[in-house]
């Protein structure tokens, strides 16, 4: 037998040698999740966050960004200059429609910002940006939506067939628990804001997961778990406080102890985990007064009900969102 035989034999009783591939040099690691993020950022802070919690969620990839209920140029400011802090002008942001004037609490924060220099795209048509970006993906995308639904309603009008290639992930309604966890549900503002665009995108043909206020209705963040965020040097987390600071207004010393109420990040975190939360599939119907009733008759969905352990969740979102400091 000669050595390359013996070698093909020992080879073979060995059997195959797993060689390590360095990152990048084929190994892409687990796939991450494609994502269009449809906000009314620049009114509830809790969008902002939400975003945060996006850019520094490794499991999902942030294709686009709509704003949503109106107020177009301020929250497309709000977007675009908080993906430009965070080194993010790949995404692409969309200019939802047009059906509320003014600003918000954030206003300080992007005075003198010029949405037309943002170094990314910037999508006048906001509806038809989501519409293509879902038609075109290869893959299914999750709308990730995170207030009042009018662009939903309005890109399922335009392209019903979105219904067929995305799923629908979002903080709405309230089902057996209302604001402050009170033991009767309240009309939800993302819902009472505009039910009727809200009943159609809780009705469309896609797959929908819904965290209501029995779960995202108690996020908040206090002590050492906020001050971690609070004093982090890091870009997202400093741009993120800051912009707190300006929603706080009358109030700036609020941003020095404790969070709001963050609920759109529970949203985001369903995106790609219900760990930590209680699942039920439930029928949901929107009513004309914004309540979000409980109905086996209607569209189920996967509804986050309960915590399994929210302390868990709080220091999960702690330390996504402190990140880590620049290296120097």
């Amino acid at each position: 037998m000669n050595r390359m035989s013996i070698l093909l034999a020992a080879l073979a009783f060995l059997g195959p040698i797993a060689v390590p591939i360095a990152a990048g040099e084929g190994s892409a690691g687990p796939k991450k999740i494609p994502v269009i993020l449809d906000s009314d950022i620049g009114d509830d802070i809790d969008d902002t966050w939400a975003l945060a919690l996006v850019l520094r969620s490794p499991e999902l990839d942030l294709k686009l960004f709509v704003t949503d209920y109106g107020k177009r140029e301020y929250r497309g400011k709000v977007a675009a200059r908080f993906l430009e802090t965070a080194g993010r002008t790949d995404v692409p942001v969309g200019l939802g429609l047009d059906v509320a004037k003014g600003e918000g609490g954030q206003a300080p924060w992007v005075k003198g910002y010029d949405l037309a220099k943002y170094p990314g795209k910037v999508h006048q048509d906001g509806v038809g940006a989501l519409i293509d970006m879902v038609m075109k993906s290869p893959e299914k995308m999750t709308l990730l939506c995170v207030g009042p639904l009018p662009n939903i309603e309005a890109a399922l009008e335009r392209e019903p067939r979105i219904a067929e290639r995305a799923r629908f992930v979002g903080m709405h309604g309230s089902l057996r628990k209302g604001y402050g966890g009170k033991s009767s549900p309240d009309p939800e503002w993302n819902v009472k804001a505009d039910p009727a665009a809200c009943r159609a995108a809780l009705s469309a043909p896609w797959d929908i997961t819904i965290t209501p206020l029995d779960t995202c209705g108690l996020v908040a963040l206090k002590g050492a778990r906020y001050a971690r965020i609070r004093d982090s040097k890091d870009p997202v987390a400093r741009a993120l406080v800051e912009n707190y600071r300006a929603w706080c207004g009358n109030d700036p010393g609020r941003a020095d102890r404790e969070s709001s109420i963050l609920f759109d990040t529970v949203a985001v975190y369903l995106a790609f985990s219900r760990e930590n939360l209680v699942m039920e599939r439930l029928g949901v119907r929107v009513k004309d007064d914004g309540i979000t009733a409980i109905d086996e008759g209607a569209k189920k969905m996967d509804c986050a009900m309960e915590w399994k352990d929210l302390g868990a969740f709080e220091e999960f979102l702690t330390g996504r969102l402190a990140g880590k400091e620049p290296a120097k």
